[in-house]
């Protein structure tokens, strides 16, 4: 929706109200904001302000650019920026006024705004950023506008593919090259990301480029490789890059003398994922522990961008089947006549644990994991189905409402034996592991031969980490 900025419709703050419109650039300062016009964008909150409040009200200046980015570009990915500041009631995006082409095929993060050009700009543009406060805002005199800033750790961005899938939309595969703290050892990721949740990582792995004497070389930039002939990159999956991958599979460390016990009977013991993304956390449980795994995921082109980009090798003991995961779960429960055979083929042979990495990414409500329908009994039906005696669940959560949490933390205490929780150190997810039945042993030498694996791959740290609630 297009208006101009001294409409009435800003006097008042509107739940989940979103708003564009463009002015003329009239900035005598111009080092940022340089388009003839300057574009707009203001966005409310959809938690309502306490009567006796006064509202919290800030601006940022779009990075230059990241004007056509999905994060500043796209009302899901504006969306999810306010939800980032969750004590704010109105954000307002300021930005050049460019054409809305694609994603960029390549973003290099230019040199920071000094600090006094920045302030001036700021400045320049306090008088129409107050025109889009609430009258509320001006009960004890003209406010001072707040503005804040946003930089991410990506130096430089290439988007390598994109794709369409029936059910997520549009995504695309970008090579990222991060921050690093050593000029010697550059930090290269391959990441995936989905438009209607842009500032959500969806899957990333490290990345090594190969040069053309098959040497491994991270010391050059990727600004300076993606120019080069003859460079190839490969996925590293001994590495579980995305902060709660780690904790998920320390969870593991509970049912150890389980797993130990099937492996030295010499049977693999089996994983279920529900949610796939680029795979990673299925390759690591297949080359790093063994496991044969069976992934489901809702899209097509998903799976495809994984085996194509990420690495996942669906030949040997990783299946995937492409269903909607509670849907499989939940009619595995209830035998219902929808259920189809070829899964039944994947699923007959129970489980010794099932990994949950799914998230509800609809930008109106932010990101938040799992979905609200994991939080109730007839999931759990399913899950402990298709789970072995002393296997167990394990999810990784993003708390966005402390109902919901409160009420999945019920459901899992009734459904299981017991339920175990890890924060994760600087991030919003956390972690939980529900085991089915009491610990087969918990000193017998499979129970230490498994726990010695893991400590192989995983830090000790994390293994140490669950609590019980």
């Amino acid at each position: 929706m297009l208006v101009m900025s001294n409409d009435p419709v800003f006097e008042t703050l509107t739940p989940y109200q979103f708003l564009t419109f463009t002015v003329p650039n009239n900035l005598h300062h111009r080092c940022h904001l340089h388009t003839p016009r300057i574009r707009f964008a203001v966005l409310d909150s959809p938690i309502p302000v306490a009567v006796d409040c006064i509202p919290k009200i800030a601006a940022m200046i779009v990075p230059e650019k990241r004007e056509t980015d999905w994060n500043f570009c796209t009302e899901s990915g504006q969306l999810q920026l306010l939800f980032n500041f969750r004590d704010l009631s109105r954000l307002i995006l300021i930005g050049n006024d460019l054409a809305h082409n694609p994603q960029p095929c390549v973003y290099i993060r230019p040199p920071a705004t000094d600090t006094v050009d920045r302030l001036k700009l700021e400045h320049e543009l306090q008088s129409v950023v107050l025109t889009l406060y609430p009258k509320v805002c001006f009960q004890n005199g003209s406010p001072k506008p707040v503005f804040l800033t946003y930089q991410d750790d990506v130096l430089c961005r290439v988007n390598i593919a994109k794709f369409f899938g029936a059910f997520v939309g549009e995504f695309v595969i970008e090579d990222v090259q991060m921050e690093s703290n050593s000029d010697s050892n550059k930090i290269l990721r391959r990441r995936l990301r989905f438009k209607i949740s842009p500032n959500l990582i969806q899957s990333q792995v490290s990345l090594i480029p190969i040069l053309d004497d098959g040497e491994r070389n991270t010391n050059l930039d990727l600004e300076i490789l993606r120019k080069m002939k003859n460079v190839k990159f490969e996925v590293d999956p001994t590495i579980l890059v995305h902060p709660y991958l780690t904790p998920m599979v320390s969870g593991l460390s509970l049912i150890a003398s389980h797993l130990g016990n099937r492996i030295q009977q010499g049977v693999n013991p089996r994983a279920l994922c529900l949610g796939v993304g680029g795979g990673a956390l299925l390759t690591f449980l297949n080359t790093q522990l063994g496991f044969e795994v069976v992934g489901i995921d809702a899209d097509d082109a998903v799976l495809m961008a994984a085996k194509q980009y990420f690495g996942l090798n669906t030949e040997n003991s990783i299946k995937v089947i492409v269903e909607d995961a509670i849907d499989v779960i939940e009619n595995f429960a209830t035998k219902r006549d929808t259920y189809v055979s070829d899964l039944q083929a994947n699923l007959d042979d129970k489980f010794d644990v099932v990994m949950v990495d799914l998230d509800s990414s609809d930008a109106r409500y932010g990101i938040s994991a799992p979905p609200q329908e994991f939080a109730k009994k007839s999931f759990y039906d399913g899950v402990k189905l298709l789970l072995r005696d002393h296997g167990a669940l394990i999810m990784n959560g993003v708390l966005l409402d402390e109902v919901f949490y409160m009420n999945l933390i019920q459901e899992l205490s009734d459904a299981f034996y017991k339920v175990y929780e890890a924060d994760i150190e600087g991030e919003d997810n956390f972690v939980l592991v529900a085991t089915l039945s009491p610990s087969t042993s918990s000193i017998d030498k499979g129970c230490y031969d498994f726990l010695d694996k893991l400590r192989s791959v995983i830090p000790a740290d994390y293994i140490e980490s669950y609590t019980e609630l």
